[in-house]
């Protein structure tokens, strides 16, 4: 059963004080800008709580992650915390650590088959059907009161092994199919930029180079909403005449909003993530009980609210 983090189980999940811990920490990627809040979220947890992290890139290369794991586990480590590179490859991390009897927590990125993780193994992040969800129906709503009937649009995915990129472009549809969105909408294209700002920005010049008439862009995260945006101020396209959603909230994206480009974004908690996921880790290593899916609430940012967002990431 999917257990959904409120705000009282949270702050008892981050209660922990005793001795310290040494965990590992695998992550997809450095060089992103969520996954390193969220990279910084666990480091700052263990520095408050005074547990040791070894904390490893595995350069989006999913033989380079289990390696990883694989030496985590050789050293002894008393935790492991991965965030997948490919989370239809996570079978043989899972089995990895369930065979040395060493906890490990998935982190942002849900692994395969996550309902049926060994007891000493949980999953932390926010819930996907909730993500993409609230900023597109927004985004129906603003093209509403703009006074249309009836828009098209373009989608941006991430990385299609990537269960949240999934799930994310699956709730445009699955809006669009239950009548959520308060107008019609029509898809032109839907490709994937993995998760990047510049496959995006030539994504979105290509679009354009058809001269497709179009109301906004749809992207499974921020960084692909920048690079959609950046290519259409290159061609000369107001932001004005264009609606835009993107999911995370980063910083750069809401740079972008309190510009007038970005529309819409989800904020989620990256640095309650990364703690969430140490503290869980730490719980399973000592021995504790964990949920098996803990979730951090995504929350809807636009320019209305966006000054509560500022200082959060």
């Amino acid at each position: 059963m999917k257990k959904t983090l409120i705000a009282a189980g949270f702050a008892s999940l981050l209660g922990t004080t005793a001795m310290a811990e040494n965990v590992g920490v695998s992550m997809a990627l450095f060089d992103d800008n969520f996954l390193t809040v969220l990279r910084n979220g666990i480091q700052a947890y263990a520095d408050e709580q005074g547990h040791d992290v070894q904390i490893e890139d595995a350069q989006n290369d999913v033989a380079k992650q289990l390696d990883q794991i694989n030496n985590f586990i050789a050293s002894g480590v008393d935790a492991i915390i991965v965030n997948p590179v490919d989370t239809s490859a996570t079978q043989a991390m899972t089995d990895a650590a369930a065979a040395a009897g060493v906890p490990l927590v998935y982190v942002n990125r849900q692994p395969i088959n996550v309902d049926t993780l060994p007891d000493n193994q949980a999953f932390v992040a926010s819930n996907e059907s909730d993500s993409s969800r609230q900023g597109f129906i927004e985004q129906c709503n603003q093209w509403k009161a703009a006074g249309k009937t009836e828009v098209s649009v373009y989608v941006m995915q991430g990385e299609l092994s990537n269960q949240a990129a999934v799930q994310r472009t699956q709730n445009y549809t699955d809006v669009i199919n239950e009548g959520g969105c308060a107008v019609t909408v029509n898809v032109i294209d839907q490709q994937t930029a993995n998760w990047s700002r510049d496959q995006a920005q030539n994504l979105m010049t290509n679009w354009l180079s058809t001269g497709t008439a179009f109301d906004g862009v749809l992207a499974n995260n921020d960084e692909m909403a920048l690079g959609a945006i950046q290519a259409m101020k290159a061609a000369g396209i107001s932001m004005d005449d264009v609606i835009v959603s993107g999911v995370d909230a980063t910083q750069d994206a809401l740079a972008s909003m309190q510009a007038g480009e970005l529309d819409i974004t989800v904020f989620q908690n990256a640095a309650a993530q990364g703690s969430g996921a140490l503290d869980a880790a730490v719980k399973l290593a000592r021995g504790e009980t964990v949920e098996k899916k803990v979730y951090i609430p995504f929350e809807l940012v636009t320019p209305a609210n966006i000054d509560q967002y500022l200082s959060k990431n």
